[in-house]
Parts: C-alpha cells; structure tokens; sequence
C-alpha cells in the first residue's frame, strides 16, 4: 500500500455499509475504511469470506461486522439494514460495490442469466439504497452513497449486455436521487472504475494474458488500477471532505475511454522512434 495520503480519523464517527465486502475490490474498501476510523458493516451471499474480512479488520483494532444477505429480494435487504444499525449503530455511509457479470454472446443469454445480474446489480442498488434513506430521512441524518459502476456504463460494451445495462441504471439513479434527495443532505455519487485486477471476477472476464495486454493497451496510463487508487477515491466520496459533492459521475480508468474515442489514438501503440520519424516525414 502506498503511504496514507487521509488522516487516521477521516472517517471517525461514520458506519459505513459495504456490499459484496468479502472479497476483491469491497474487501480492499472495507479494510481501507476500517483503518481511517469507520465503523464497517459488509455484506454478500457467502459467509466465509465475510467472517475472513471481518476478522481481519478486527485485527487492525476497528468494529466490523458481516452480514450474509441476498440483495435481490428487498425483504433481506430490510432484515441486513435492521441487524446491520442493531449491532454497530446508525449506518450513515453505504458503498454498492455488489455485482454480477460474465461474458457471452448477448444472442445466447438466457432470460435467467440476465435476469440475475440485473437483480443483483440494479435492484440490489436499489433496494439497499431505498432502505437506508427511509431511516436517513426518518431520522434527518445526513448520508453519502458511493455506487461503483463501470466505464462501459457510458459507451456501451458488447458481451456484457447484463452488466451494461444494469450499470447505466444505478448512474440514473444515482444523478435522479441527488437531485430529490439533496434537502435531505443525502448525497450520492458514482464511480466508473477501469481495469482493476481482482482474484475473482478478473480471472473469469481476462481469461489469459493475451487478453490482459489487450486491455492493457487500451488504457492511456499503460497499466492497471491498483485498489489503494480506488479506494482513496471511494474514502474521499464517504468523507466529509466531498460535502459539496452530488450528483457526479467520476471515471477512474487510467484514460481507457478516452484513449479508446480518439480517430488517431492507436498511434500511440507504435513503437516510439518510429512513431517520432513518421511524423517528422508527413511534416515534409
């Protein structure tokens, strides 16, 4: 990890709720949480990894608990939220980092397998997002919602039809709920992350490393995200150092998308001296 660039109690006095927190990029949100003072729900399907998270967060010092929890079906969700505030106390921090996706012929999806990603990832948004600002408003608490969604939420991506759609729904939902929600102090954001490496689902969408220099290639930067870049982007969205900050869709991709738009940009890929010699020569 690189050196703390926030004060150990950025985020004392918040609890903060984090879905699909055991594992990959959650589990790294958590952990970086814990260590700058929040208080740390998270929640996913699988209770091993959640137990593994807690208990390594509890090793830093910090409170945290793990909540096994279906997000698809709001009746779990609404039980989550209730054990969640019962054991660690009011939530006032909620990161939707949950998500479903894989790569297939959109041709060839069955109307179960979108069906479950649209669930898991649009309705779980949903429904957590829901529940927790009944309370907020209930409770006028003000609140910070950071979605994590995708840059191909904005320029589409073929093979993951499932997941593109349900991404550009939580960035309408995010712009769409600051806006009524703003009187309440209830703020909500998003961020669009790139490539970011993970044990699980990488491994399942860049299959080999012909893929990975693939999408390597693409990105402005010449490398992938590492998790301390998103989490310090996700700390500052929970912080109240973003206190004026609604509304907003950020992208963290090392330049991928705008790289990918540009006529000429694949010049870019040349190699150097012979790309500077080309050019020199159409100057005549």
């Amino acid at each position: 990890m690189v050196k703390e660039l926030f004060s150990p109690d950025a985020l004392t006095g918040k609890h903060i709720l984090i879905t699909g927190g055991g594992t990959g990029l959650g589990r790294s949100m958590a952990l970086r949480c814990a260590k700058l003072g929040a208080k740390v729900t998270i929640c996913g399907r699988r209770p091993e990894p959640l137990m593994e998270t807690v208990a390594d967060i509890q090793a830093l010092g910090a409170n945290a608990n793990g909540i096994s929890c279906n997000i698809r079906e709001a009746e779990s969700v609404a039980e989550m939220v209730a054990s969640a505030e019962s054991q660690l106390g009011p939530v006032n921090g909620l990161v939707n980092n949950a998500a479903g996706n894989f790569l297939a012929p959109t041709h060839e999806i069955s109307p179960n397998a979108f069906d479950s990603v649209v669930k898991t990832n649009l309705y779980g948004a949903f429904f957590i997002t829901q529940a927790l600002a009944k309370k907020w408003i209930e409770r006028n608490q003000s609140a910070s919602v950071v979605s994590i969604t995708t840059s191909y939420a904005q320029t589409g991506s073929a093979f993951v039809i499932p997941s593109a759609v349900s991404k550009a729904g939580i960035e309408a939902m995010t712009k769409s709920l600051a806006v009524e929600w703003g009187v309440y102090n209830i703020r909500l954001n998003a961020i669009q992350p790139g490539p970011f490496p993970t044990e699980g689902a990488w491994k399942r969408l860049v299959p080999n490393e012909q893929v990975a220099e693939q999408m390597r290639s693409r990105v402005a930067l010449g490398r992938f995200g590492e998790h301390d870049e998103l989490t310090a982007l996700v700390v500052f969205l929970l912080s109240d150092a973003s206190s004026y900050m609604t509304g907003t869709v950020l992208t963290l991709d090392g330049g991928e998308v705008l790289n990918a738009g540009g006529q000429f940009n694949e010049l870019t890929r040349l190699p150097r001296p012979f790309l500077l010699e080309m050019l020199k020569s159409m100057r005549g």
